[in-house]
This record gives structure tokens, sequence and C-alpha cells, in this order.
């Protein structure tokens, strides 16, 4: 990882009400404090300044942006973390892509585990793999690159970024996975613009979108 400069951008609150709060994360900072001690400033510590009843509930990559939600009260801590493990949540992501695809939609279904002597890169490996699929729908493409829409199926680690890098455009600006003028860029070019759920209070769906900013 490379060194720490968490961006100091002030906290965008998209929704919040006496069970949830709705945040859009900026690229670059952690989800959860890392280990060490110039790692400490991360969104949930930033959310437990304003919201000191705040629980975490899921996390995004530190160079990933956009919408995350964190529970107010334990009871919404148990019901949404129900809703990730069920797969009940639904979330799309938008992002910037090496080469133009030629097929418009699809879907990636590769299994992924973590590639330990390259921790925490994760890889395709079909007999020992968890299972993860990825929805895909082309944009817009031009210009050497293409933008697309992902809906992941499952929640793993590094899933979208791999499945992209599999299918042979990895995601513009990813300091793991791209390569050679695909790595130049300032950030990595991936943003959770939606997330559906149900409302802990009731079971209503609510579904919140932060603004893709590239």
């Amino acid at each position: 990882m490379s060194d720490y400069n968490p961006p100091n951008d002030p906290l965008v609150i998209l929704h919040d009400d006496h069970e949830v709060i709705l945040v859009d994360k900026p690229s670059g900072l952690l989800s959860v404090p890392g280990k060490g001690p110039g790692l400490t400033d991360c969104l949930m510590a930033r959310v437990l300044a304003v919201f000191p009843t705040a629980l975490l509930v899921h996390r995004l990559d530190r160079d990933t942006s956009g919408v995350m939600i964190f529970a107010l009260t334990p009871h919404a801590q148990r019901h949404l973390g129900l809703q990730f493990e069920k797969r009940q949540t639904k979330k799309t992501y938008i992002a910037r892509v090496w080469g133009e695809m030629t097929e418009k939609t699809g879907t990636v279904d590769l299994p992924l585990i973590v590639d330990w002597p390259n921790r925490p890169r994760q890889m395709v490996d079909h007999e020992n793999g968890r299972q993860a699929q990825t929805d895909w729908r082309v944009m817009r493409s031009g210009k050497g690159e293409t933008r697309v829409k992902l809906t992941p199926r499952t929640g793993r680690s590094h899933q979208l970024r791999v499945h992209m890098l599999a299918l042979g455009h990895p995601i513009l600006g990813d300091p793991f996975y791209a390569t050679g003028p695909a790595q130049d860029f300032p950030r990595l070019m991936l943003h959770s613009e939606t997330l559906q759920f149900r409302h802990p209070d009731g079971g209503k769906g609510i579904r919140v979108t932060a603004k893709c900013p590239f």
C-alpha cells in the first residue's frame, strides 16, 4: 500500500434517520482503521465524530468511492448485516475500464481466493475459490476505454476488480491489477453508485445514490 494520504473532504451525508446513516466515501480513505499508527484516519472514525453510536455494517476498498451505510443501533446493525449476508441488498457500481468492450452486457462467474504471497490481491481459483458473480453492462465506450455499470451478486474482496481484469479490461487506475498506461490515473475509477436495502424499522425499501465523480 502506498503512503497513506487520505483526502480531507468534508463528510457527505446522503441519508440519516434514527436507525441508519448513509455517506459518500471519498476515494483514498480507509473504511476502518488500518494496522499501524499512521492508518487511524478512516470513514468510520469520521462518522463516529458526528454520530457517536454508529456501527459498522460493510466496507469499501480504500480506493473505491461511493455509498456506504452505517447502523445507528445494534438492532439496525443486525438487520442490515443479515441483508448483506443473504444478498438481499442490491449495489451498483460505475467503473471506467481499459479498452473498448465489444459486447454490451454479460455476467462474470469466476470463483475467487486470496493470492497469499501477494495479498491483499485476489485471484481466480476454480478448485478452491469462493463463488463470485458480477453482472456488467456497457454504458458507453470510446477513446480506448469503456464506462460500465457493475452489479455484484456476491460480495467478495476485490471482486469487481479481478472480474474486470479477467475479461481483459482492468479498471483504470487500479494499483493492484492494472498495468502500464491503464494504471496511470489519479485514482481507482470505481464508484459505488447506489445501494438498495430494507429499512431496519418497518422493512420499507430504500435506494440511496451517490453521484459518480468521474
